[in-house]
């Protein structure tokens, strides 16, 4: 299922330098750049509160937008930087870079996890254990996945989940070539320390 594209406004930022972006921040807003596709860089402002609330909401380098100046043609964005106050951590600028359907960019998806009642190792106990919450892959930018899926039907103890293993939508790709893990099923450590026991007694017999 493609992802929907979420809307991003600014405005045409008049003056570029230092002090136009002052200008811009004791306006309450936001200085910015939108760069790329092979077109001129265009300076823009976005409200300072709104894109505040959109950053504290999470994965903001991660989200392709729709990015709505007045005036302008929408085009369709991804963040490429966000310069931050070393002191109060908010924004003080951003960089945007254009894209198309098209192209092709690196973006962190989120990985879900279904059928945990359906996993025998869990049911006996076991923990499922993320390693990555997020894989980061190559995707077309007009047709972007909401996630990506892990079934763990049949899953056991001892388990161990590779990206391998997931069927990964079409036209997608990792951006790392070896096979990484995402996920295991631990044993719980009641049977950990049974195991451990037997393992010692058996060292003990041996001897």
């Amino acid at each position: 299922m493609a992802k929907e594209i979420e809307n991003l406004e600014a405005v045409v930022r008049t003056g570029t330098g230092k002090g136009a972006a002052r200008q811009a921040r004791r306006e309450g807003n936001v200085p910015g750049i939108v760069y790329g596709d092979g077109k001129d860089p265009m300076p823009i402002s976005l409200d300072f509160n709104k894109l505040l609330t959109r950053l504290r909401k999470g994965r903001f380098m991660s989200t392709l937008f729709n990015l709505k100046v007045d005036g302008q043609e929408d085009v369709r964005v991804i963040c490429r930087g966000v310069q931050r106050d070393v002191v109060k951590d908010l924004p003080t600028h951003i960089d945007l870079m254009r894209t198309h359907r098209n192209s092709r960019i690196a973006l962190f998806i989120h990985v879900e996890f279904i059928n945990h009642e359906k996993a025998p190792g869990l049911k006996r106990g076991g923990t499922l254990t993320i390693v990555r919450p997020e894989v980061e892959l190559d995707v077309l930018a007009g047709d972007i996945p909401e996630q990506i899926v892990v079934d763990l039907t049949g899953k056991q103890i001892g388990d161990v989940i590779h990206i391998s293993d997931v069927a990964l939508p079409a036209g997608a790709k990792p951006t790392i070539e070896r096979d990484f893990v995402i996920a295991n099923i631990a044993a719980p450590s009641g049977l950990r320390s049974a195991d451990n026991e037997a393992d010692s007694e058996e060292g003990d017999a041996a001897e």
